[in-house]
């Protein structure tokens, strides 16, 4: 993974008590804390990043577009610049919000790779896609509204060329309560094992009870094929956190 040349300053968001526990946001706030936040949550995170790079890589097409829509600080539009051997290949990293496009785009901007990425700061659900061979949703969809979800899937469908992918990575439900709650504890355990406090696990999942909103994987695929998509395959997990991708029929 893509390290950052600035280092990050320590997750302490959630440390002390909070009165009333606001939605969780993608502000300054989060930005400022964000390479250790995701370190110290996701598991397998950094393979999920250098996966999705050598996965984009199979599948580039010269003189298209390659989307990494939700951005953050563009750890996978970086992974893809590194791994990426077609020429002509354009990245286009893409996220709602500005004070992770302001970060982005300075970091991406120290690295040199052959492959050129442009940061842009929008609304995905509205964004206008050109002719893409590779879209990655890495942990993103799960942040966009339920009801919107159909038709943006729709939308990077139709975006696609023929034989290109989508690569979306996801927290998922598991879809019954005794393995559900099994693999919660888990990842409570991960992020206690990471330097979490039980005050800290509580209060940030206090803070995104209402704003990330999870599907099974079963109502991924059944999505994914509905729409038009030929195929779609788990490539890596770990607890209930999965990233897949589908591939669009020739």
């Amino acid at each position: 993974m893509p390290e950052f040349k600035n280092k990050a300053s320590p997750d302490t968001i959630y440390q002390k008590p909070q009165t009333k526990v606001d939605d969780f946001s993608f502000n300054h706030q989060v930005v400022d804390v964000f390479p250790d936040m995701i370190e110290r949550s996701v598991p397998g995170y950094a393979n999920i990043i250098d996966g999705v790079g050598r996965l984009a890589a199979k599948f580039a097409v010269p003189n298209t577009l390659i989307y990494d829509l939700g951005c953050s600080l563009g750890a996978v539009s970086l992974s893809i610049a590194k791994h990426n051997r077609q020429p002509n290949v354009q990245i286009v990293g893409v996220d709602n919000s500005s004070a992770m496009v302001e970060r982005c785009q300075r970091h991406v901007d120290s690295y040199n790779y052959e492959s050129p990425i442009s940061i842009t700061e929008a609304d995905i659900v509205d964004f206008k896609l050109d002719k893409s061979s590779v879209i990655v949703m890495n942990f993103t969809l799960q942040f966009i509204k339920p009801k919107f979800r159909d038709a943006l899937m729709a939308k990077l469908f139709d975006a696609l060329v023929p034989g290109g992918i989508l690569i979306l990575s996801e927290k998922i439900k598991l879809g019954h309560a005794e393995m559900d709650s099994a693999i919660i504890d888990l990842h409570h355990d991960f992020k206690r094992e990471n330097g979490y406090s039980n005050l800290e696990i509580s209060q940030k999942r206090t803070a995104l009870e209402n704003v990330m909103i999870l599907d099974e994987y079963s109502s991924h695929e059944k999505r994914l094929l509905t729409i038009g998509f030929e195929a779609v395959s788990i490539w890596y997990q770990q607890f209930n956190f999965v990233s897949f991708f589908a591939i669009k029929g020739q």
